[in-house]
Order: structure tokens, then C-alpha cells, then sequence
């Protein structure tokens, strides 16, 4: 080949397993120079730059469009600008020679201690930030290579703000003034605002049906894309989830005692960016034949510090059920009694023959029904002593 071809020129970060950085971390690694025969270079410098950028219209990241159209609204925030000197020519020459071989030129430069928004990519902005690698050659191109830095800010969900209950009611009259056929009332309680990716939302509400309509009540997170460019406002709304409930007749009510709605991978919340915003809501809505749907829509924050209180799921089986507490109130006495004396247990065959056995739910409807939880109702005495091969009661056996 030519003379000083550079046959390859790579970056590598310190941990390639690390997914992603934040404020105030290190980010390390190498930059990998292979050359064919001895190269001439100027100067091999490294790169930083993280910004957000939010652009629509005719020419979208220009500041004026050619052709007599209006120009595109834009806007741009820098985060991150950060240049480092890997190799310089000796004071002088201006020029050094790099013998044929491989070489590794190591980096090491700190994020900025401000909060950096977290790395997004939407329909009219992104938040990026890169790493990119410049070998200065003379009466040549410069040749570079660029890799993605992904950023994220951290959202703890176990603030007070994120651990609110939100509730909210709401009541629709079906029909015109002269024709309406009863109203649809909805209430709807989440047990807190903030929750992270993979977790599931359990959701409790209470659906009465007084019209002369079927309804059916659905569920759905929405994320929310805000961009402010020049002063002008754009929005884009995603459904990312959804779940459906029971058909609701006349006169009916139903209610959703910890319906559980996952939250699939998506971006954390982004509320720290003037330019970019992410939000996402929880709206639980009836829809309605020949009607306006009734919906309540309640905000929630993806976080990426899940949450660690008293409510975690930690097994393996309170990982597959969302117990609700209220109900679960009413199912135990707040304080425990006694357990009963051996004596005084019914027998099993004994118990059969007054109490009817309990029926199997007839539409689960997609959720998971487990007989295991069937008679948690009925029992309020705490679990009796170990079973022991001493009779406690000779006398009683005898």
C-alpha cells in the first residue's frame, strides 16, 4: 500500500461490560493504532462531547433554510466538551514518526460532577454523548474513530416524593341531557408514584356500571416527549404497556384488587433536561359504546434505584403476587390471638362434613389464580406449635 497507510485504528473502553456512566465517574480505556509501515503524524488527540439537541421543521438543525421557507425551530444544550492530547510532535519538528506495529494509547478523563441527562433518541431531539479518537496526519485526511457513551442520571424511586399513594375518582353520565341511561364511576389507587423498569404496577380499582351499557375497563403507561425548540413546543405520546379487564354489565360493578400492569424496558424519566422532558402516566379508562371514554390518569416516575422498603418482593412466590394490603387487613386481626390447644383443632373429616368446599374462580381473565390462597380469609390464629411425638394431653387421649 501507500506509504504510512494506517491499517487500523480502534477505541476500546477500560470495562466494556459497564453499561452505562454517570456524573462524576471515570471513563478509561485505550486507543488502538496498528500501522502497516512507519507513519507520519501530527498529533493523536481524544474527544469528549455530550449535548442535547431538539430541531424540527423544513431544514430541522438549521438555523436558516435556503429556498425562502421559515427556519427550523432548534435548540442545543452542552453537557460535555472535553479534548485530551494522546500524542504530540516533538516542540519544533511538528511532525513524528510511528513505527510499523501495533501501539496503545491509554485515556483516562472524569465526567463532569454536574447532573448529565440521561442518553435518549426521539423523533425531534436526542441527548448523546461520545468518545471519539483523531489521528492529525500531514497532507492527509485526519482519520478518526467514534464510540457511544451511554449516560444515565439517577432517579432513586425511595425519595418521599416517589413513595406517595396516588388516588384519584371520577364519575360520566352516558347519553345526551334527555337520553342519558346512568352514570359510570371510576376510582383508581396506585401504592406509590415512582417504580423502575421490569417491575409491575399493581393497580386497585373499583369500576360501577349504572348505565344501560356493556363496558370494559382498560389500563395503559404512556410515555410523553416534550421538545422546546425556539421557543415552540412539541409532544409525542406512546402507549409502551397495557392490560384489559372484564366486560361490565348494567347495573354491575367489578373490582381490580391488584391487577398487575409490567413495565417493559424503556427509557428512565427524564426531568432534568430544559430542551428534552420524558414522562410517563398510568391511565386506567372505561370505554364506552357510543360514548366518550371515562379515564383517570395518574403520573408515575421510572427510576433506575428500585425500590427497598418494606414491601419488596424478595421470594420466589411474593415475586409472582401483588397482596393487597387492605384486603389483607381485613383478613387478619392486628393482634394475632392465641394459638388453640391440640384439643380443641377439628378434625379434617369432621370439618368436610359442615363447610362446603370453597369454588374455583370462573374467569381469572389472563391474571394468575391460585388455590393456594383460597382459605387466607378464613384463618386468624397463628400457626400452631411443631409437631411433636410427646402427647401434650395424656389424659384427653386416653
Amino acid at each position: 500500500g501507500p506509504r504510512g497507510r494506517v491499517k487500523s485504528l480502534g477505541l476500546v473502553f477500560e470495562d466494556e461490560s459497564k453499561g452505562c456512566y454517570s456524573s462524576g465517574e471515570t471513563v478509561a480505556g485505550h486507543v488502538l493504532l496498528e500501522a502497516a509501515e512507519p507513519v507520519a503524524l501530527r498529533g493523536l488527540r481524544l474527544e469528549a462531547q455530550g449535548r442535547a439537541t431538539s430541531a424540527w421543521g423544513p431544514s430541522a438543525g438549521a438555523r436558516v433554510c435556503i429556498g425562502g421557507g421559515s427556519p427550523a425551530a432548534s435548540s442545543e444544550v452542552e453537557y460535555l466538551n472535553l479534548r485530551l492530547s494522546l500524542l504530540e510532535a516533538p516542540a519544533g519538528e511538528g511532525v513524528t514518526l510511528l513505527q510499523p506495529g501495533k501501539h496503545e494509547f491509554p485515556f483516562r478523563f472524569q465526567l463532569p460532577s454536574e447532573p448529565l441527562a440521561t442518553s435518549f433518541t426521539g423523533k425531534y431531539g436526542s441527548i448523546q454523548y461520545c468518545v471519539r479518537a483523531v489521528l492529525e496526519r500531514p497532507q492527509v485526511p485526519d482519520q478518526s474513530v467514534r464510540r457511544e457513551l451511554q449516560v444515565v442520571s439517577h432517579v432513586d424511586v425511595n425519595t418521599p416524593p416517589l413513595l406517595t399513594p396516588m388516588l384519584k375518582t371520577q364519575e360520566k353520565m352516558v347519553g345526551c341531557w334527555l337520553f342519558t341511561s346512568g352514570p359510570v364511576s371510576l376510582s383508581v389507587k396506585i401504592e406509590r408514584k415512582g417504580y423502575c423498569n421490569g417491575e409491575a404496577i399493581p393497580i386497585y380499582a373499583e369500576i360501577e356500571n349504572c348505565s344501560s351499557r356493556l363496558v370494559v375497563p382498560k389500563a395503559a403507561i404512556f410515555q410523553t416527549q416534550t421538545y422546546l425548540a425556539s421557543g415552540k413546543t412539541k409532544t409525542v405520546r406512546h402507549m409502551v404497556a397495557n392490560v384489559r379487564g372484564n366486560h361490565i354489565g348494567s347495573g354491575s360493578t367489578d373490582t381490580w384488587n391488584g391487577k398487575m400492569l409490567k413495565i417493559p424496558p424503556v427509557t428512565p424519566s427524564i426531568l432534568d433536561c430544559c430542551i428534552i422532558r420524558v414522562d410517563y402516566s398510568l391511565a386506567v379508562y372505561i370505554h364506552i359504546p357510543g360514548a366518550k371514554r371515562l379515564m383517570l390518569e395518574l403520573p408515575l416516575v421510572i427510576g433506575t434505584i428500585p425500590y427497598s422498603g418494606f414491601g419488596r418482593r424478595n421470594s420466589s412466590v411474593a415475586s409472582q403476587f401483588s397482596m393487597d394490603m387492605c384486603w389483607l387487613a381485613l383478613a387478619l386481626p392486628e393482634q394475632p390471638e392465641a394459638p388453640p390447644n391440640y384439643a380443641d383443632v377439628v378434625s379434617e373429616e369432621e370439618f368436610s362434613r359442615h363447610v362446603p368446599p370453597y369454588p374455583q374462580p370462573s374467569d381469572c381473565d389472563g391474571e394468575a389464580c391460585y388455590s393456594m390462597f383460597a382459605c387466607i380469609q378464613e384463618f386468624r390464629f397463628q400457626p400452631p406449635p411443631l409437631y411433636s411425638e410427646v402427647d401434650p394431653h395424656p389424659g384427653d387421649a386416653q
